[in-house]
C-alpha cells in the first residue's frame, strides 16, 4: 500500500483491519492510509501520557492499558473497535510493555460513521 507521492507504508497488521477475508481492502486505499495516520500519531502521543500514569498512580501497566483501551472502544472517541485494539497494542510495543488481553467487541456494523 503505497503510492509514488506517498512514502507512508500502511503495515499488514493495520490493512487488515480493512481487509476482507481474500485481503482485498474493504475501503479506498487513500481512507485507510489517513486511518493509519491518525492511529499511529494517537499511539505515540499516547506514550507519555501512559508513563506519566504509570509514574504518578502506579497501576499496572496492563491496567493503564486496558484504561485508554475501553476509552477509545467509546463511540465518542471516533475509533472503532478495532482501531482501538491496533493503537493500544501498538502503544504497547512504543512502550516496551507487555501487549494486554483487550476485551474484544463485534465491530460497527459495515458503513458505520466513525466520526
Amino acid at each position: 500500500m503505497t503510492e509514488d507521492d506517498n512514502q507512508i507504508i500502511v503495515p499488514p497488521s493495520f490493512i487488515a483491519l480493512f481487509s476482507d477475508a481474500r485481503q482485498r481492502l474493504r475501503e479506498p486505499a487513500a481512507q485507510v492510509r489517513q486511518r493509519y495516520e491518525l492511529c499511529e500519531d494517537l499511539a505515540c502521543q499516547l506514550v507519555g501520557h501512559a508513563q506519566t500514569l504509570y509514574h504518578a498512580e502506579a497501576p499496572s501497566e496492563s491496567g493503564i492499558l486496558r484504561s485508554i483501551h475501553a476509552g477509545l472502544r467509546s463511540p465518542e472517541s471516533g475509533f472503532s473497535g478495532p482501531e482501538a485494539t491496533w493503537v493500544v497494542l501498538r502503544l504497547a510495543e512504543l512502550l516496551e510493555w507487555a501487549s494486554p488481553a483487550l476485551e474484544s467487541e463485534p465491530d460497527a456494523p459495515e458503513g458505520a460513521d466513525r466520526a
